[in-house]
């Protein structure tokens, strides 16, 4: 069957194998050894989870276990993190650590690390995560924690599906009460505005700013920072909505540097005081574009990527403002444009997250794009940066090793396990490991 990552760019023919029960997947395994890359929901958008042979989680969706006084939830690896709100807030529990889409498997939370709005302060989907059961390579199953097989366990967080195949999970949620958040906007003047509204508020449970990456001058960086915290009212229930979806692709003429101007200028100026505080639900709050189906058609047939770079916390005026001049100067314009700020990294060797600052651009793949981008990779290396492997589909080998130095012993430790004959990914082989 053709596969795609969720920027629709590359396709693959693959041999996907999708079993309905982890005891099939140990039978199968044993009996005729998988050769490829484990796959969830395909939200990754990118080729981490494209090869000519996919054994896929989606029908690994059962729930296995809670316990309702520590909020520990067990799992199959497909069930997606969407399955688990639908059940677990009307029960008063939430993910601690979320990324902007709920449509992701918790094998691909796990795989990719994910993190979210709150991370400055609760970290990453693996600091919430009790254990996992990993496939090997040979079929044999390892219970995997911060004390049973740690190496493994830290490794496979965040290691892009390519330790082995995760078969069910326990993870943390924490307690609310309510299904609704405070939401308060600050309207940031420039960049320098905004990285001082996110050092004021950083005791917020979560954050995020969209950025104007098209604003010049002065304006250089303007945002609209959104600050976010569970309230006290017992409303754990809502109307249920049906979303919106994009049902054909865009032209490709119709998304460029005008258009986006425009946009941003809109979306800016539609908040017209320096500060606003509403109630939401957190459906709108957490993820916005989930409420759009194919919403990635917006770009085109073409398809598109998303660069998502971090820099440490010291060069965070520097490196995002370089970028953002570059993209200025380029007028490459981004729909969807999203800063965040990082707490300390942890000990996982190829996560993403490092103590600073994460922006988040999407681009139409286009004519003179690639070379463009890798413009951007030494601007972001430059500052000691790094690019996030789940939104990656054209990083060199080179600069993934520049930005991940832990990448050798990430690799010591698949042939140690059998992994590096066995789980390869286009991306995997793009990269060298």
């Amino acid at each position: 069957m053709r596969l795609t990552g969720w920027g629709r760019k590359p396709v693959v023919d693959a041999d996907m194998l999708a079993p309905r029960s982890i005891s099939e997947v140990q039978i199968r395994c044993r009996q005729t050894p998988f050769r490829g890359i484990p796959r969830g929901n395909g939200r990754s958008y990118g080729d981490s989870a494209l090869a000519p042979r996919v054994l896929s989680s989606r029908r690994l969706d059962r729930f296995l276990a809670f316990d309702a006084e520590t909020g520990v939830l067990r799992c199959e690896a497909g069930v997606l993190l969407a399955d688990i709100l639908d059940v677990s807030v009307p029960r008063g529990w939430f993910l601690p650590a979320t990324p902007g889409t709920k449509l992701i498997s918790v094998g691909g939370a796990i795989a990719s690390d994910v993190h979210g709005k709150s991370h400055h302060l609760e970290g990453c989907f693996s600091r919430h995560l009790e254990r996992f059961s990993l496939m090997l390579a040979d079929g044999e199953t390892l219970e995997c924690s911060r004390t049973q097989h740690a190496d493994l366990f830290r490794a496979t967080c965040g290691g892009m599906g390519l330790t082995g195949f995760i078969l069910e999970a326990s993870l943390r949620l924490k307690p609310i009460r309510s299904a609704y958040l405070r939401e308060t906007t600050f309207k940031a003047e420039n960049l320098d505005h905004a990285l001082s509204l996110f050092s004021e508020h950083a005791g917020a449970p979560y954050s995020v700013a969209w950025i104007d990456c098209l604003a010049t001058g002065p304006r250089l960086g303007r945002s609209l920072l959104m600050t976010g915290d569970f309230i006290d009212d017992g409303r754990l229930r809502a109307p249920v909505k049906s979303p919106l979806s994009v049902p054909f692709d865009v032209p490709g003429f119709a998304l460029n540097r005008y258009s986006v101007a425009a946009f941003n200028a809109l979306y800016y100026h539609r908040v017209r005081t320096a500060q606003r505080e509403r109630m939401v639900h957190f459906d709108p709050f957490f993820y916005p574009l989930d409420g759009i189906g194919h919403w990635n058609r917006i770009y085109g047939k073409s398809g598109f990527t998303q660069y998502q770079f971090v820099v440490p916390r010291e060069a965070g005026h520097g490196g995002i403002g370089a970028v953002l001049k570059r993209i200025v100067a380029s007028k490459r314009g981004s729909f969807l444009a999203v800063l965040k700020t990082f707490g300390p990294a942890n000990d996982n060797p190829l996560s993403f997250p490092m103590e600073g600052y994460t922006l988040a651009l999407d681009f139409k793949l286009e004519p003179g794009l690639l070379p463009f981008l890798e413009e951007l990779d030494r601007i972001v290396l430059d500052h000691g940066g790094r690019i996030y492997l789940t939104k990656d589909v054209r990083m060199s080998g080179d600069t993934f090793r520049a930005g991940y130095p832990r990448w050798e012993a990430f690799q010591e430790l698949r042939r140690k396990y059998g992994a590096d004959t066995t789980f390869r990914s286009l991306q995997s082989e793009r990269l060298g490991l």
